[in-house]
């Protein structure tokens, strides 16, 4: 079975931590890479082609910028962006344009979400 490979680019440091601690106890998920800054994602996944990167969502709703970038390069990633302090999660893909549904912010909702076994898979295979 292939290995979900994911970049966990979150500021803060704890953040990231706590993301990636959770995701080394998946037997699916891989944890590649962690990034404190957009450049440094942005660099680490032209390198080694993630299948998801889960970063912060600073400003109130909007997505951030680095997201547009990486969809672009990469139609065939997907982002979870996480606001923590609003308890709110979203997942972000793109197919004829970038698309996003909202994630239930859980362990277990991040979980789905990196296994496609949420709503987002069936948006993706129609």
């Amino acid at each position: 079975m292939d290995r979900i490979r994911v970049i966990v680019a979150n500021r803060p440091r704890l953040m990231r931590e706590l993301v990636s601690a959770t995701l080394a106890d998946q037997p699916d998920i891989e944890v590649i890479a962690e990034s404190a800054d957009d450049s440094n994602t942005v660099r680490l996944v032209i390198e080694s082609n993630p299948d998801v990167v889960i970063l912060a969502l600073d400003s109130g709703d909007r997505r951030p910028s680095v997201c547009d970038f990486l969809l672009a390069r990469n139609p065939a990633i997907k982002i979870i962006a996480l606001a923590t302090e609003r308890n709110y999660a979203v997942c972000l893909w793109s197919q004829t344009g970038i698309q996003s549904t909202e994630v239930e912010n859980s362990e277990q909702g991040i979980l789905n979400a990196l296994r496609g076994s949420t709503s987002i898979a069936r948006q993706l295979s129609n």
